[in-house]
């Protein structure tokens, strides 16, 4: 039952006073995975005003609102170019765009976990006083952050137009199972993270630096060839794939910047990305995929488990 608000209380917001409005379904620790996949429908609504909300906050009496998630990824392709192309003279061809193919995947990766980690902690005031699927507000920050997701691909696709580089057409198909891996695999992260903060607070600090290690771990600002190689004189070069954001990042470069073993600045062509076929990359994706999919259940079900005791906690 939906408690009420007393005079004491602390005035509900928008999104509280629409909780409150909204069907109520059980939400206690013994409700199996589909019920808890039946109640997050029901919510949807919800969900949709909690991520417009943070959306809202983010960007609140600023003049240029949303523009500013498309002038960060721009400002970063602006200098990159600029030191890594015209003053270091990076190996890599158009390494700027090279670089944001990349980059543009893992700010939504990194803002949607780092968002998701905090937030039950953050809405502790409606956890304790309100009934509904707390795995809503992790699943709020990701929604956020796919709305940044998709304005900073705007950037991206005007420096492709500007380089006069076509996307690999035939590959087109992937990037969108690529995007829906990601976003899975991303929910299923957040939704952990977020009921392991309320009992240990110092996940949100932990996460800042493995975060930045996963960073350095994934194929972003180096090409692929450079780990193939010198993890293939090992014949380990199936632990680079265990990452599953090195699938995901590769099937961005491979569709978007589109080149295998580009010319160099000597003329002589750079290996950068695998050259394999289309159904090579499907096939690396699936595996994403059926093991972001499991991880979202198993996400769901310890949720479920540790959610019991959060208003203690909070």
């Amino acid at each position: 039952m939906i408690e009420q608000f007393s005079s004491h209380d602390e005035k509900p917001d928008g999104v509280a006073i629409r909780m409150g409005r909204e069907k109520l379904h059980v939400v206690s620790p013994d409700v199996g995975i589909g019920q808890r996949l039946i109640n997050l429908w029901e919510y949807r609504p919800l969900l949709l005003s909690l991520i417009r909300k943070e959306l809202s906050v983010k960007y609140k009496n600023s003049v240029l609102g949303f523009v500013w998630s498309m002038l960060n990824p721009a400002l970063t392709l602006i200098i990159y170019y600029v030191v890594f192309q015209l003053v270091l003279g990076s190996g890599i061809p158009q390494f700027a765009i090279f670089l944001l193919c990349g980059l543009v995947v893992w700010n939504f990766f990194q803002a949607a976990l780092m968002g998701a980690t905090t937030s039950v902690v953050g809405n502790a005031g409606i956890v304790k006083k309100v009934s509904f699927p707390r795995e809503v507000l992790p699943l709020a920050s990701v929604g956020s952050a796919l709305v940044f997701f998709f304005l900073q691909s705007i950037v991206l696709i005007i420096a492709l137009v500007i380089a006069r580089d076509a996307p690999a057409i035939s590959f087109l198909p992937l990037l969108l199972v690529a995007i829906v891996a990601l976003v899975i695999l991303t929910s299923a992260i957040a939704i952990f993270l977020s009921a392991l903060n309320v009992y240990y607070r110092d996940t949100q600090h932990l996460m800042e630096i493995v975060l930045m290690a996963w960073f350095w771990a994934t194929p972003i600002v180096y090409p692929y060839h450079l780990v193939a190689t010198l993890l293939g004189r090992h014949n380990i070069l199936w632990a680079f794939f265990v990452n599953p954001m090195t699938a995901i990042i590769l099937t961005f470069q491979r569709t978007l910047y589109a080149q295998i073993s580009p010319l160099g600045a000597n003329h002589l062509p750079v290996p950068i990305l695998p050259a394999n076929s289309e159904l090579w990359y499907a096939g690396q994706l699936g595996i994403v995929v059926a093991v972001s999919v499991v991880l979202f259940f198993l996400a769901l079900r310890v949720f479920g488990r540790m959610e019991g005791n959060f208003a203690e906690e909070l």
